[in-house]
């Protein structure tokens, strides 16, 4: 026999700013031009705002279009990559955005010069109409940045953010957002373990409402990192022995600081067998990019700063790297190891370099990083026999292609760790390609259910809004001298509730100053009653109403007025040459409800038939 299931329950929602709307603009289902939009009670988050590396000109833009720019009041920045931060100038000078732009000191300081790299190698291949900015643009734009340390708590507006550890590059951040009680963590791209000079991503140890987090491999995991060492230097050394030319695509600035210190650690440690065969870092910010590392040692991990203080000499002071510019500064034959920009293979020295060598079987690419779909890094493999010039044609394939991964990213088994850490009611998916992704949300479904943890987990796509009811209890923190009597079982607080960025507070009229920074103000009010009898008659009545009232008398050139005082607060004043009377009083609730019993009298007294007598 079947049952009918019983209809589930749908709570209304009766106040649409009760609901926290979370939109990806970008990264929903994908890997690129991340952007993600939270709003709630009437406040405008954006989270990062980059671009995708698989398009070009305004295709790689997040879907701006989804949200008036004048609305947004605060972008926070994450990390320094094209992905997450490329977009930033764009949307400061040429939107109507006014809000304010939040990343940490090393993000700021390292993106001023990976945006400037991004405007250079578009305009090479781009006309100047096409290209998102100026270089004019990006410094107005950086201008406006502000900095955030991590651990510090800025509130704007009734927003309250806190940036945390995200171990991703240098000056990577989570951010904490709260608004109105209700706790959103977003950790853009986070990697929870310690390499050579980065601290892991931290947990922030409060409840949170909402886990925004990254899906970047799904439920792949990584080998553990000595393992990947050792992967990576043998293939390194197997190409180098060969005498052939080994070819690191990297991106400028990130995880290349990282394989350069492990080159260096393995030169040094092998030197007579190596010292003949060059390193070379070519990028247009390869010096930059190595003066900017050395500056910010003390953002680094303590690995960093002991070897620093222990033997004197800067981490980043290669001995055994060479920094070169162009394609042109490299040996056309090994034996050699070069690091070139950029890492997705689509255009520049890494490019021209795999070009050059692809050919020759002696030569070897290893992959270092994630590859975003659509770029050649992520379609270059062994069984391709031949790949796309860019100056048109096909040129053959026979150098060797190995995959590596130093990508600072969580793996399938650290990302569900770290949700099982946070325990928060809500997880939304982003940064991750659709598989992937809707393979890490049945997993973590299938784990939780019939558990005591609930959860309820979304991978939206592309502007596609998740809304989430958050209707908290308010509470208000009684102060001064309301606050000097606990109060028992049935009683009740009288006072002015004060309500200012989400926060409540009560507090007496006498105490508004001192607690709530308010000046109480009173409020004369006076009113003209038409009225054309005599005085006498006026007392008469309003003394039969109030009883014996006080009378005071002054004179003038014009004629005498009398003022009646109805309750010590109601001032009636008749004046002989008038045609009207006037009721004055501060305003207040009882004094209020006096005058109008006063009005209502002075209205009756001249058709009162008693006054006809």
């Amino acid at each position: 026999m079947t049952t009918k299931r019983k209809a589930e329950l749908v709570v209304p929602v009766e106040d649409e700013n009760d609901l926290l709307r979370i939109t990806p603009l970008g990264a929903g289902r994908e890997v690129g031009r991340s952007c993600i939009l939270l709003q709630y009670k009437g406040k405008t988050v954006m989270l990062d705002c980059g671009l995708h590396a698989g398009h070009e000109g305004i295709n790689s833009l997040p879907f701006l279009d989804e949200v008036d720019p004048a609305t947004v009041d605060l972008l926070l920045v994450t990390h320094f990559h094209i992905d997450h931060a490329a977009a930033v100038p764009y949307y400061l000078e040429k939107t109507t955005f006014k809000g304010r732009t939040f990343m940490t000191r090393p993000t700021k300081g390292v993106f001023r010069w990976l945006a400037t790299d991004y405007i250079r190698v578009t305009n090479t291949s781009n006309s100047e109409s096409t290209a998102l900015y100026s270089e004019a643009d990006l410094v107005n734009a950086h201008a406006k940045i502000e900095e955030i340390d991590v651990h510090q708590q800025i509130e704007i507006g009734g927003i309250k953010f806190t940036a945390y550890n995200a171990g991703h590059v240098l000056g990577a951040a989570m951010f904490l957002i709260e608004i109105a009680g209700v706790k959103v963590l977003y950790t853009g791209d986070y990697s929870r373990e310690e390499d050579r000079h980065l601290v892991p991503a931290e947990n922030p140890g409060v409840p949170v409402s909402v886990l925004i987090t990254e899906s970047t491999y799904g439920l792949h995991n990584h080998e553990p990192r000595v393992d990947r060492e050792k992967a990576f230097m043998k293939q390194v050394r197997d190409v180098v022995r060969r005498r052939g030319c080994c070819l690191l695509p990297v991106t400028a600035l990130g995880r290349t600081q990282e394989l350069l210190l492990i080159l260096e650690e393995y030169w040094r440690r092998y030197i007579n067998e190596l010292e003949n065969v060059p390193i070379f870092f070519i990028s247009a910010l390869g010096k930059t990019g190595t003066r900017l590392y050395k500056q910010y040692v003390m953002d680094m991990s303590r690995r960093i700063q002991r070897q620093l203080s222990k033997t004197g000499q800067n981490p980043f002071d290669f001995r055994y790297i060479k920094t070169r510019t162009g394609a042109s500064e490299v040996p056309e034959t090994g034996p050699c190891v070069v690091l070139a920009t950029p890492g997705m293979l689509q255009s520049g020295v890494s490019r021209k370099l795999l070009e050059r060598w692809a050919p020759r079987p002696e030569n070897g690419l290893i992959i270092t990083g994630y590859s975003v779909e659509g770029t050649l890094a992520r379609e270059i493999n062994n069984s391709m026999d031949d790949i796309p010039a860019l100056s048109g044609g096909r040129i053959p394939r026979r150098i060797a292609v190995t995959n590596i991964s130093f990508s600072a990213h969580v793996d399938g088994a650290q990302n569900c760790a770290f949700i099982d850490e946070i325990r928060a009611p809500f997880v939304i998916l982003v940064h991750g390609e659709e598989n992937a992704m809707m393979r890490l949300r049945a997993n973590i479904v299938d784990k939780y259910k019939g558990s005591d943890y609930e959860v309820a987990v979304h991978a939206p796509r592309n502007a596609q809004a998740i809304e989430l009811h958050f209707h908290g209890e308010k509470i208000a923190r009684v102060m001064g001298g309301l606050a000097t009597k606990v109060p028992g079982q049935g009683d009740y607080a009288a006072g002015v509730l004060v309500e200012k960025d989400f926060n409540y507070t009560l507090v007496d009229v006498a105490d508004l100053h001192e607690f709530a920074n308010i000046a109480p103000v009173v409020v004369e009010q006076q009113q003209h009653v038409p009225y054309s009898s005599s005085f006498s008659l006026l007392r008469l009545h309003l003394e039969q109403m109030f009883g014996a009232l006080p009378l005071t008398t002054e004179k003038s050139n014009s004629g005498e007025t009398n003022i009646l005082r109805v309750y010590d607060a109601v001032d009636v004043s008749h004046s002989s040459w008038k045609t009207h009377v006037e009721v004055e009083w501060e305003g207040n609730v009882m004094n209020d409800m006096a005058a109008d019993s006063v009005v209502a009298v002075i209205f009756n007294t001249e058709s009162c038939p008693a006054s006809v007598k």
